[in-house]
């Protein structure tokens, strides 16, 4: 029998290292911020590149299949795209499959078996998707943020109200402006005298160290 060539495993053993970041803020927070701010760049490109393009191929979808295969699955779809094709459409491309696969996730009872930690990938890929229903995704997702922040472990829970903050920062944008107004160079699209302002601004929340991206 063939080995698989990928595993859903190794995506889970980067992305959540077993080194007790739940159990101290500054290390959660270091978590937070290596992943928000490109500190995963090099490794996903080094290490994850075939992976990311195998998941994009739809050749990972039996992940799906139980909850922290879904949950690797959406990394390697939502999360190593920005690190592998950063700056060009491609960070984007999956995204509505990934809003989709999360959306599944919470339906079918595979978001709540997760750690608080991990259930926020599922909210971000839910923020990152722009289409018609983003905003009514945006207030739905807000119940969900007010769970999760409710199970983080007492050493963490002080990164709540900044976690609800950011989520309500995003959805403002959305209800200002339908979609992520800085991604609008990259993906060849003109910008609305308003979005110019907001993108003069620099001020993104994609930038910021604490999730959502």
């Amino acid at each position: 029998m063939t080995e698989p060539r990928f595993s859903a495993d190794e995506v889970l053993d980067l992305w959540f290292p077993d080194n007790g970041h739940w159990k101290d803020a500054e290390t959660h927070g270091a978590f937070w911020f290596e992943r928000m701010q490109g500190g995963m760049d090099q490794i996903i490109i080094d290490q994850f590149a075939d992976l990311t393009r195998a998941a994009a191929r739809g050749e990972l979808d039996h992940w799906a299949e139980t909850p922290r295969g879904r949950l690797s699955l959406l990394i390697a779809l939502d999360q190593f795209p920005r690190s592998l094709w950063r700056g060009t459409p491609g960070a984007y491309a999956q995204d509505i499959k990934a809003c989709r696969l999360a959306l599944e996730g919470v339906r079918n009872g595979d978001f709540e078996v997760l750690a608080p930690w991990e259930k926020t990938f599922f909210v971000i890929a839910i923020s990152h998707c722009e289409g018609p229903d983003h905003l009514d995704r945006m207030r739905m997702i807000t119940g969900l943020a007010e769970e999760l922040i409710a199970q983080m472990p007492e050493p963490i829970d002080v990164m709540g109200a900044g976690f609800r903050a950011q989520n309500l920062r995003v959805t403002g944008i959305i209800q200002r402006f339908g979609r992520h107004p800085h991604r609008n160079e990259i993906l060849g699209r003109l910008s609305t005298p308003e979005e110019e302002a907001y993108i003069a601004e620099g001020n993104f929340p994609h930038e910021q160290d604490k999730p959502p991206a």
